[in-house]
């Protein structure tokens, strides 16, 4: 089994859930580290949400890793801040912000072929 880290970034994030990473195909992922940047002049407040691919079973729920998290003006805050979330083929982080443009996301992954 190979291990690969990889850097995934969203600019610009709106006030919907917008797909920041998706596992590849025959892929497993370790979430090593989510940082979320308030890049509005204003508070707003953001989510983090795991879609997953299985559609039965104990791993059949879309949870939120964070819910309405308020950052303040130029801010950011470090989601995983030392967890980690190991991930199956297909699943989905997303990520959204409380208004136009208002978050940027950065995720540090290790996926496992």
């Amino acid at each position: 089994m190979a291990n690969t880290f990889k850097l995934k970034t969203k600019a610009g994030i709106d006030a919907s859930l917008v797909a920041v990473y998706t596992v590849p195909v025959s892929t497993k992922a370790v979430i090593i580290g989510l940082t979320i940047s308030n890049v509005k002049g204003a508070s707003v407040t953001a989510d983090a949400q795991i879609v997953t691919a299985s559609s039965s079973g104990e791993n059949a729920d879309d949870v939120y890793i964070v819910k309405d998290i308020p950052l303040p003006s130029g801010s950011s805050v470090e989601i995983m801040s030392g967890n980690k979330i190991v991930l199956e083929a297909g699943d989905i982080v997303k990520v959204k912000g409380s208004v136009t443009d208002a978050v940027d996301a950065i995720l540090s992954v290790m996926e496992i072929t």
